[in-house]
């Protein structure tokens, strides 16, 4: 079994998350609670090795971790590569693959840049 895992952040502020929630509430509905898990780097919980030590104990053989992040920054070039060779450290029978920055994405390019015509469009 694979499990996508949203990996953002993370904030001390409560309000800072909920959009987060709500994604993965939604991806959840489509696709099953135990497909799709929301991580955190900082000041939230869960953490990337709570969620990975999960999925362990429920046979998913496959993490495959979606920066919520705009760019493959230093969070996306150094933290993540470190948290993952700590995950395949702890269990080297679980493939972690991490996935581009979400912002990256051509579709998420395309659509920052229908907002931001509209917005120009004023």
């Amino acid at each position: 079994m694979i499990r996508l895992v949203l990996f953002a952040h993370g904030s001390g502020k409560p309000a800072w998350r909920v959009p987060f929630d709500a994604l993965c509430a939604t991806l959840q509905e489509h696709a099953g609670p135990e497909h799709v898990r929301l991580a955190f780097l900082a000041s939230c919980t869960p953490d990337l090795p709570t969620v990975a030590a999960e999925a362990v104990a429920d046979g998913v053989l496959t993490l495959r971790i979606l920066p919520l992040f705009m760019s493959g920054g230093g969070h996306v070039l150094r933290d993540l590569p470190e948290l993952r060779a700590g995950l395949q450290a702890r269990w080297p029978e679980l493939e972690v693959e991490v996935l581009s920055a979400v912002g990256e994405h051509p579709r998420v390019v395309a659509a920052m840049a229908d907002i931001a015509a509209d917005c120009a469009a004023v």
